[in-house]
């Protein structure tokens, strides 16, 4: 039987073409197989994926996912798997405590990214110390979360002992408030930053009319008949925008004309399709910015938006970055360790090590208690109740401030 033979540069061209196709594959089979020789590596996340936070749950999650598959690739070179698994602790310290048991006993697991909220984390972390498992945050602002100098936990943001006071000098110097009311929602970030702000406020002359905790999620009408008659010239609300935007709304409502202003827990896109028009005009301080205040987030967020079709809620690119950093030092600890897979303590030690990480969100070291040198802070203007434009409200003040020292 006579075979055809190739023949001219059209059959030159499919031949070659099909030898790369061929040589590609048994490249991409190579690399899988070489991935799975050493052993696997996962990189955990801990938000709420499901409740009224999920929004800013998942938009860590999201931005952690995207780091892993970006940046796995020198583990994966060096004969290891990596895998990313996210959990989701409900905004609950005891899911997150039970979470956490779960993560450490999976040995695989060498890094935890998150978690959002601060009265969740700080039990989790226990549970990550007593097993040396690194832990980095995007989010957890509560001053506990490194003032317990643990060598394993660390976070990227700032601070709300910080926070709480940029807040206030920006209400007495900005907003020339003489008096402030103020309303927190009695969980350990909420009424922490909330206490901040009012010892800062007193110093700084400002009259606090009240002060008090609720839980309230629907009527408010019991706490803002006596702001109402107390007219105060601002209203400081301490905790998380599922709450606040519902008092925001009823406040305006019920002709409460007074200024308002929040931490970042109010910095999310569902505060404007909660509150509406309501929240145009209102002030937050955060430690995040806009993503497209950071030059280089661009490529981010663009990569994010094209995978997720979504834009990025804040946190999400410091999770990126946490995710991207942390790889980095399971890839340090690993070449120190002769290519093999680190202990927990050595991928700890790592983190600490990594010095003037270049992030999205900027460069990042941290210092001997876990926070980053240097953090930057943001009061932040809502300009619209779309909540396609909330990445467009305008900056009006942009910070970097320096960690407070370790109190002995």
């Amino acid at each position: 039987m006579r075979t055809k033979r190739w023949r001219g540069k059209g059959g030159v061209a499919i031949l070659a073409a099909a030898v790369a196709v061929g040589g590609a594959a048994l490249e991409a089979a190579a690399a899988q197989k070489a991935a799975a020789t050493k052993g696997t590596i996962k990189i955990a996340t801990q938000t709420p994926l499901s409740g009224d936070q999920a929004a800013l749950g998942e938009g860590i999650k999201l931005g952690a996912q995207l780091a892993v598959e970006k940046f796995r690739g020198p583990l994966e070179q060096m004969g290891f798997k990596v895998e990313f698994v996210p959990f989701d602790d409900q905004a609950k310290p005891d899911v997150g405590v039970a979470n956490a048991k779960k993560i450490v006993a999976d040995r695989d697991i060498l890094l935890v990214d998150g978690h959002l909220n601060s009265g969740v984390a700080l039990p989790s972390s226990e549970v990550y110390k007593d097993a040396n498992l690194a832990m980095i945050s995007p989010a957890n602002t509560n001053p506990k979360i490194t003032d317990r100098n643990y060598k394993n936990v660390n976070r990227v943001c700032g601070r709300d002992d910080v926070q709480g006071e940029v807040g206030a000098r920006f209400a007495k110097e900005e907003l020339k408030a003489k008096s402030a009311y103020i309303l927190h929602d009695k969980t350990l970030y909420g009424q922490g930053v909330a206490e901040f702000f009012r010892d800062t406020a007193k110093k700084l002359g400002i009259e606090i009319l009240g002060f008090e905790g609720s839980e309230e999620k629907a009527n408010f009408d019991p706490i803002i008949t006596p702001i109402k008659a107390k007219n105060p010239d601002l209203v400081y609300f301490g905790g998380i925008y599922s709450q606040g935007a519902i008092f925001l709304k009823q406040l305006r409502e019920k002709g409460v004309e007074a200024g308002f202003l929040g931490p970042d827990g109010l910095d999310s896109s569902e505060m404007v399709k909660i509150a509406g028009k309501t929240a145009v005009g209102m002030h937050y301080t955060t430690v995040v910015g806009p993503p497209t205040i950071y030059p280089e987030a661009k490529a981010f967020i663009d990569e994010f938006k094209a995978k997720f079709k979504k834009d990025p809620e804040p946190f999400a690119a410091q999770s990126y970055d946490v995710a991207a950093l942390g790889l980095k030092a399971i890839e340090m600890a690993a070449r120190e360790a002769g290519n093999k897979k680190p202990t927990r303590a050595q991928v700890s030690a790592a983190v600490r090590k990594v010095k003037d990480f270049k992030g999205v969100t900027g460069t990042i070291s941290f210092d001997g208690k876990g926070d980053p040198v240097k953090a930057k802070y943001f009061v932040i203007k809502v300009l619209t109740e779309d909540p396609a434009k909330w990445g467009e409200n305008r900056v009006v003040k942009d910070l970097e401030i320096a960690a407070p020292p370790l109190k002995k």
